[in-house]
């Protein structure tokens, strides 16, 4: 396996330019080649007549020449070649633009297979640029051509070939992965035949058990990860077995609202994982505005109660000071003393506040990922709250257990997913779902526009801003694009706060500020010292503005159905009616279905699983959580059947050989341990 990870300059024809080109594409060694997989494939095996080739579509041929080239020059710069042929029921013209060097490389009266474009100009039919060879050799061209995605200076046929050539010398060094009894049981192909076939298919049978065999390895490995990182969990030794609280009643008691009902039953789910002397390790899943700070603050409690120290850790400073603030109100009456821990604080308060924890004298520490920093030390850490999945993976959990003894970690997402798959996803975690909503919250009125209806859009901003409320404006880009044409937040802001709403207070606020500007400016939006806020995406995990509710995001159809939820779930916090205007400049299927999606629907759950319908999980998952393997091949959402297998025989596989032990699951663990690495799941 060792030569694998050479470099990808060891293969034939390729220099520094082109190995330059393919780490572009996250290729490295000639094991990623391996890896990069085809991102679709174009099937030229199945050979049609031109009289039954669809106009407008690509098709296969042969063909014989009838005559010599014509060369037409209709305007300076542009050269037509066409070659007249015939194939057995019609007559027509092999044509290239600006490509004359195909003139003298047909003979005539000779036979070719040819693949391209079939057009038709009045009676005349025509094969656009197309690929041609000679026949009575190899037919290479009749054949399942893959497509890959590619960067400027590399040609997908040029790729094509760099990976053949690493197939053809380096094959025979790829390890089997998958124990024997595996693939007997599955009927899975052995992984050489498996790439070959992923990459070149000799017929669409083949592609199928290629994929069927990578798909199943692929989410094997990532379910017997996050199973073997549980199992870590509970075999090391023992975690907190938190005491009964008293108090705890009076507290929920006191809150100036009543518990929804999936509230207090995600709230017994995690009472009972404290009261065992095991970690817990709880995934809290809930849509927008339901309620999971609370259960939060509630459990915070019941440790801090018990004689343990809390630590909720948030991505962003801003939030990091909501939940401070929110912690305060919650818990001042019980002397129970909380601090803030962020790097805005100066370094006197920094150390003293270090000096504390670390003596006990704070019960809650509040603040970003600086909390799992080497200098931060605990006195007696219990419970930890980390704040949205997605900006904190699997490593991150783990440094954090290593603060205290095995204290228990609470994980909140506002991200939903469909709960099977969340189940299958996050392995590793337990998962509890808020899917209920508190009583009396106004649904936020959803509009798709196009762009033609801004001013429009626009006059409803100002009259909303003279009654004294506020606005969010979205775009995706920090500058103007030359490539793209859509508005960036910086040409939003310069019409907004210069032209269309000049006698109104206008902010900005982008990803590349620093932290403590974007801080002052979200401050400044939130204590209505700005009327208008124009930003990128950095307000989708953000700060409680009630006040704000108008959320209007520009080029929306170049968002993810589950970031545009996101979005809107920045309004509708206070009480006043909240609006949310998406502009879309697509009249693509997919872009007016999202659209069609965002206004019918406000439950999260409802929008995720149409997101990933949609667009695939993409990112939207979070495998590219710090410590897990990204997915090359497998789609969590069109291969649910066989990640429920793999899900099923990962299982079956930690509870008769936890280890992975024996010659057969060498291979298994050697992968196991490459991929997962960060977080040594194998001991």
């Amino acid at each position: 396996m060792d030569n694998l990870s050479n470099s990808v300059r060891y293969i034939k024809g390729v220099g520094p330019k082109k190995s330059g080109h393919l780490k572009r594409l996250g290729i490295k060694t000639i094991k990623d080649l391996f890896y990069y997989f085809p991102r679709e494939y174009e099937d030229r095996s199945n050979y049609t007549t031109l009289r039954e080739a669809a106009v407008g579509e690509k098709a296969s041929l042969e063909v014989e020449i009838l005559a010599g080239p014509q060369i037409i020059k209709p305007r300076r710069n542009l050269s037509i070649l066409k070659i007249p042929f015939r194939d057995e029921n019609g007559h027509g013209y092999l044509v290239w633009f600006n490509q004359d060097y195909h003139k003298d490389k047909l003979i005539i009266g000779e036979s070719y297979r040819v693949n391209g474009k079939i057009n038709r100009m009045g009676m005349e039919y025509q094969v656009m640029n197309p690929a041609y060879e000679r026949v009575g050799g190899e037919d290479r061209l009749g054949r399942i051509i893959p497509i890959y995605g590619l960067t400027q200076g590399l040609s997908n046929n040029e790729l094509s070939k760099i990976i053949s050539s690493s197939i053809k010398a380096y094959i025979d060094l790829v390890d089997e992965v998958l124990p024997n009894e595996l693939r007997r049981k599955y009927r899975l192909i052995g992984i050489k035949e498996a790439l070959k076939n992923i990459h070149f298919p000799s017929s669409k049978e083949a592609l199928h058990q290629a994929r069927r065999r990578l798909i199943f390895e692929e989410l094997l490995i990532l379910q017997l990860g996050l199973l073997l990182m549980k199992t870590k969990t509970q075999l090391e030794e023992e975690g907190i077995e938190f005491p009964a609280c008293s108090d705890l009643e009076g507290f929920i008691g006191g809150l100036p609202f009543s518990l929804t009902g999936a509230q207090k039953r995600v709230l017994s789910e995690i009472e009972e994982d404290m009261g065992k002397a095991k970690q817990m390790n709880r995934l809290v899943q809930g849509d927008v505005g339901s309620g999971k700070t609370i259960i939060a603050a509630a459990s915070i409690f019941r440790a801090v109660r018990g004689g343990y120290q809390a630590a909720m850790m948030a991505p962003t400073e801003i939030l990091a000071r909501q939940h401070y603030e929110s912690f305060l109100s919650l818990f001042g009456r019980y002397n129970i003393r909380c601090e803030l821990l962020v790097g805005s604080l100066s370094q006197k308060n920094k150390e003293s506040i270090l000096d504390d924890l670390r003596e006990g004298k704070i019960d809650i520490v509040v603040g970003t990922h600086a909390l799992i920093q080497d200098r931060v030390e605990f006195y007696n850490l219990g419970f930890v709250v980390t704040d949205e999945q997605h900006r904190f993976g699997v490593k991150q959990r783990e440094l954090f257990s290593m603060k205290g003894k095995r204290p228990d970690i609470l994980v909140m997402t506002a991200t939903p997913i469909p709960r099977t798959l969340a189940l299958i996803l996050y392995g590793d975690l337990d998962i509890s779902t808020i899917d209920e909503l508190p009583p009396g919250r106004k649904e936020i009125e959803t509009y798709a526009v196009n762009p033609s209806m801004v001013d429009r859009v626009n006059a409803f901003i100002d009259k909303q801003i003279s009654e004294g409320r506020q606005a969010y404006i979205v775009s995706p880009l920090i500058e103007e694009s030359e490539s793209l044409d859509l508005k960036s937040v910086e040409e939003l802001y310069d019409n907004y706060k210069n032209k269309d709403f000049k006698n109104h207070r206008v902010g900005l606020l982008h990803g590349k500020m620093k932290a403590s500007e974007k801080d002052e400016i979200m401050e400044a939006f939130k204590n209505h010292e700005l009327d208008i806020l124009i930003s990128t995406t950095v307000i989708e995990v953000g700060v409680d503005v009630p006040n704000a509710n108008i959320m209007v995001i520009y080029d929306a159809e170049r968002f993810g159905l589950a970031q545009l939820h996101q979005l809107r779930g920045r309004v509708g916090r206070g009480d006043y009616q909240s609006y949310c205007i998406l502009i879309n400049n697509s009249r693509s299927k997919i872009a007016m279905e999202r659209m069609r999606i965002m206004q019918s629907s406000t439950d999260g759950f409802v929008i995720s699983e149409k997101d990933l319908e949609l667009r695939g999980p993409g990112e939207f998952f979070g495998t590219r959580q710090h410590g897990l393997p990204d997915l090359k091949i497998a789609n969590l959402f069109r291969d649910l059947n066989i990640l429920k297998v793999a899900q099923a025989e990962a299982q079956l596989i930690i509870d008769n050989n936890p280890r992975l032990d024996g010659q057969d699951y060498e291979g298994l663990a050697k992968r196991l341990d490459e991929l997962f690495r960060e977080v040594e799941i194998i001991n």
